[in-house]
Order: C-alpha cells, then sequence, then structure tokens
C-alpha cells in the first residue's frame, strides 16, 4: 500500500474545515475533486475515510474514526516537513520556498504588495503569492494550510484577537478619519453633519461598529443612506458629492483621493487595528513565511502613526 501525500492533504483540510464543501472552498477545490480524492485514498487504504451516511442531509459529511486517525497523520506528516524546511535552512542559510499571503485591498496596496517587491530583490528564492481575501475564508485557508500569513483588520477598541491555533502579530493602528465631499463647504463640527447623507459599512464591519461609536458619542442619528464593503467605493461615493463617511488614514494616502474629497478636522472616531496572523505550532511560520511577515512588519513600520 502506497498512500499519496498529497491526497493526505486533501484529507486534512477536510478535517479541518469541516467537510467537503468547506475543504472545496479553502483549497480552490469543486466539492467533487475534493470527493475523488478522497475516494482514491479510500482506494488505496481499502478502508472508508468519509462518512457518507449524513450527505444530503443538514449536517456536512464527516470522516469516520479511520479518517480522523489518518488526518491526524496527515498533520504530523505536515510538522515533518516543516521541520525540514526549518532544518534546512539552518544547514544551508538559505531561506526558499513559496509563501501565500492573503489581505484586504488596503494592506495589499500599502503592505504586502511593497514587502514582496523588496524581497524579489533580497530574498528572490522566496516567491510570494498575494491573494485577496475576506476575513472567514482567510481563516479556514490558514487553519488549512492552504495560505501562510493573513492580514486582518478589526476595530482597535475591540479586544486583541484570540483564535484558537493562530498566533496574532499587531501590524499598526491606522486612525480613522471623516471625509466630506468638498462641495458641502466647510464643516467645522458634527452638527453641521446632521441630517447628511453617510456610507455605512456591511453588518459586523469595523466601519459599522465606528458608526455606531460615533452616534452614540455624539447623539448623532445618522442617515446610513449607502453601504460599501470598500474603502474606494465609499470615497467614489464621497467625491460624487452624495454622501459623508469614515475611512482609515491609509485610505487617504497622497495621490489616491480625488480632490473632490475632503479630510476634515473632527473629534477622532478611534480606528482599526490591522494583524497579521499565522498558524500557531513549534515550526509556524516556516522560514520563508517568517520572512515574509517580517517584511510585512518593517513596512507597517515604515507608515506614519
Amino acid at each position: 500500500m502506497q498512500i499519496d501525500p498529497r491526497r493526505l492533504a486533501v484529507l486534512r483540510a477536510v478535517a479541518e474545515a469541516g467537510g467537503v464543501l468547506a475543504a472545496a472552498a479553502t483549497l480552490h477545490l469543486t466539492p467533487s475533486a475534493v470527493s475523488q480524492h478522497i475516494a482514491r485514498l479510500e482506494s488505496e487504504t481499502g478502508v472508508t475515510l468519509l462518512d457518507r451516511s449524513r450527505l444530503g442531509g443538514r449536517r456536512a459529511a464527516g470522516l469516520t474514526p479511520a479518517g480522523r486517525m489518518l488526518a491526524g497523520h496527515a498533520a504530523r506528516l505536515a510538522d515533518v516537513l516543516a521541520a525540514a524546511e526549518h532544518d534546512l535552512a539552518a544547514y544551508t542559510g538559505k531561506v526558499t520556498g513559496p509563501v501565500s499571503v492573503g489581505a484586504f485591498p488596503t494592506a495589499i496596496r500599502h503592505l504586502v504588495a511593497p514587502a514582496a517587491r523588496d524581497l524579489a530583490t533580497t530574498a528572490p528564492a522566496v516567491t510570494v503569492g498575494i491573494r485577496q481575501v475576506e476575513l472567514e475564508p482567510g481563516r479556514a485557508a490558514l487553519r488549512t494550510g492552504e495560505m501562510d500569513l493573513l492580514v486582518v483588520e478589526s476595530d482597535a477598541a475591540d479586544p486583541p484577537l484570540d483564535l484558537a491555533g493562530l498566533s496574532t502579530v499587531k501590524l499598526l493602528d491606522d486612525p480613522y478619519r471623516v471625509v466630506v465631499p468638498r462641495s458641502w463647504g466647510e464643516v467645522g463640527d458634527l452638527d453641521v453633519l446632521r441630517g447628511r447623507p453617510w456610507v455605512d459599512g456591511p453588518p459586523g464591519s469595523a466601519l459599522r461598529r465606528v458608526l455606531d461609536r460615533l452616534s452614540a458619542r455624539h447623539g448623532l442619528v445618522l442617515d446610513r443612506r449607502h453601504e460599501c464593503m470598500e474603502f474606494p467605493a465609499a470615497l467614489a461615493l464621497v467625491a460624487a458629492g452624495l454622501a459623508a463617511a469614515v475611512v482609515p488614514a491609509l485610505a487617504l494616502r497622497a495621490g489616491e483621493v480625488s480632490p473632490a474629497v475632503r479630510a476634515v478636522a473632527l473629534p477622532l472616531v478611534g480606528a482599526r487595528r490591522l494583524d497579521l496572523l499565522h498558524r500557531r505550532g513549534r515550526h509556524e511560520p516556516s522560514p520563508a513565511a517568517r520572512m515574509v511577515a517580517e517584511a510585512v512588519a518593517a513596512r507597517a513600520r515604515t507608515l506614519p502613526p
């Protein structure tokens, strides 16, 4: 019997993601492809690994006891490979390999892409793959090993992230700014903005919590007429004269904002916290991922407070 280690990795993804559908999303495979990998692994081992009795029900199909046992071996195999990378890097003094980094748009623009550009010169044997990804899919991909590093945002007023199996490295606090259309004229205080339309963030977002806090702290009933997931879209609405918005300072870097948008000097509304996540483990992150993480953190230190 010879077990294909690539199929073991798929089995591990099913175990850690909680089912075939979730594993398919994190591995960027179709559910059918994941099922085929598991079926071939079952053929190689001669045992049933996927509990198909729950297929078609409300619960995701899980692993059989044999599947969970083999998934445990897959996790240990991943640890062995990680240890080999560390030992080889220490022996040769060279760091090589691919590193997958997930982030949101402003972090990609100001942190991850510049760090990758720097490493292309200083460490060309480290190849950085960058993916724009939402928080929950990013966490899942990080846990299954499909992604090595993940930059996330949260409201700085919230407690620090404590995620099972993941380690958090704070990068920076990115202060929020109130922006208005220049066509609205001078804005000296928030009272001027009573009754004006605003751009809200989606439910559960850091921006939604910021506007909730702003409204409660200053007794404002905000006309949240618009809702945008990303700050460039919110700034486009402001530039069009349609609404005021709250955006982080990174989204207002020189040369990136329309002259029709004005940041106004109003009471501080807090900041968002940017964190870098990686898997927690004796051999995590890998030498290459650690080098990329340090480059991203170095970029964060160059940004103004």
